[in-house]
Formats: structure tokens, sequence, C-alpha cells
């Protein structure tokens, strides 16, 4: 998942083939171990990063028993799994985050330098991306016809911080409101297309065509990465 909403609109529109499901349901899985190795066991009701994540995975109709297999490899496996979020650049030096899992952080970190290095970035060091990022959740309802009677009903739910795009409305909030959020958007009729928690830039760069393919198909290589569990950048592609 790219950290702005227009880059996964691109990536949609180019197929979701069995390929992109089993890496799809590949991520959930770590994710879910390691949500539960660091984040307060395997009970979702008490370990929020779990719940988010298993609510993914449900979206996503990922099986449950691949949900339970998770859980369990993090109670019996030894496997060292590690979350690292790498900072990097791509072109016109754009900000990119890197989220991973990984059990062998040294073989990752080089396979990340190297394909921004072969999509025209960088790696860069710690904190030269991550300032112009801020925690947020994410929650996107479908855009209804009444649009201006929509915002008023969002207003009136405490949304404070909304973007309108692509036939959706994306709302944003502190990351613990998340399911409070969601049922509010459910009480007021909303239809809920995606929530998650994510990275949202605090300020934007506008790529021109060339280098907007360019960034496309460096997020889609990161994301081909079996470490790769997220990225987030704070460029706009060009409209296609």
């Amino acid at each position: 998942m790219s950290g702005h909403s227009k880059w996964s609109t691109i990536k949609h529109k180019k197929a979701a083939n069995d390929a992109v499901k089993g890496k799809i349901f590949s991520n959930l899985s770590k994710a879910i171990t390691i949500a539960a190795k660091t984040g307060g066991g395997v009970d979702p009701d008490s370990n929020y990063k779990l719940r988010v994540v298993i609510d993914q995975a449900r979206a996503e109709n990922m099986p449950k028993q691949n949900i339970d297999r998770a859980l369990s490899k993090a109670i019996s496996s030894d496997e060292n799994l590690e979350e690292i979020t790498y900072e990097g650049f791509g072109p016109k030096g754009a900000g990119l985050l890197i989220k991973v899992v990984t059990d062998n952080k040294n073989r990752t970190v080089q396979e990340i330098k190297n394909i921004l290095e072969r999509g025209g970035g960088s790696l860069g060091g710690p904190g030269s991306v991550a300032f112009n990022f801020d925690s947020r959740s994410m929650i996107v309802i479908k855009k209804q016809a009444n649009f201006d009677d929509q915002i008023l009903s969002l207003i009136d739910a405490g949304v404070e911080e909304y973007e309108e795009s692509n036939g959706a409305v994306e709302i944003y909030a502190d990351p613990k409101s998340l399911f409070d959020l969601q049922e509010k958007m459910k009480k007021a009729g909303f239809e809920i297309l995606e929530s998650s928690l994510m990275q949202k830039p605090k300020n934007f760069l506008q790529l021109e065509k060339a280098d907007s393919d360019k960034m496309l198909t460096l997020i889609s290589t990161l994301e081909e990465h079996e470490d790769v569990q997220s990225v987030y950048t704070n460029a706009v592609p060009h409209d296609h």
C-alpha cells in the first residue's frame, strides 16, 4: 500500500492477479505474527495493533486458517522477525518510507538499497524523510451523490480531516481512534471501503509524467520485495 491513495488507484487498475493476492496474504501473515509478538499477545481485544491487522486480513478475505497459523507462529516459532522502516528518496528527491518485516536486516537493507538505486533513488539516513510524515488512521468511505450533505454528516460525527479522492472520501484521525471512527461511520450509514494505520505526508511533491512513471515503477518494485509490507511517499503522481 502506498502512502498516497492515487498511487494505489493507478496500480489497482493494472490487475489483482493470484500472485498479487499471494503477496498480500504473505504480508498480512508476517504482520499478524509480529503484531502478536510485539504488541501484547495474541488476543486482538487487548492488542490494538493486532486487531487492526486482523481486520485488514478479513477485509482481504484471507482464510481463517491462515490467520490462525500466523498467530500460532507468534507463540511457537523461534524465528527472529524484526519490523523496520527504511527512509529513502525517489525521483526528484521525493520521500519514501519503506516498512519491512525481516529475519535478516543486513540482507534486506542491501536489497532495498539496490532497488532504490536502480530506480533512480537512494537510501537515506534515520530522520531524513520521517519528519515529513505523521502516523494516522485512515478510513476510506464511498462518496455519496449529495456530497455536501455527506460532509456535514462527517463534521457532525467529529471528523476534522478529510480529502475527496477518486469517488471516495478519505478520513484521517489519530491512530488510536480508528475503531471508534469506524463505528461512527457505520452508524452514519456510510459504506467503508478501507481502513488502516498509515503514514501521511505533511508536504507533497507533484511529479511530471516521466518522473511519475519512474516512481510508479519504483514503488511497484519495492512492494514486490518479499519483506516489504508497505511503502509511503509524499510524491503526487502525474494525472495518468
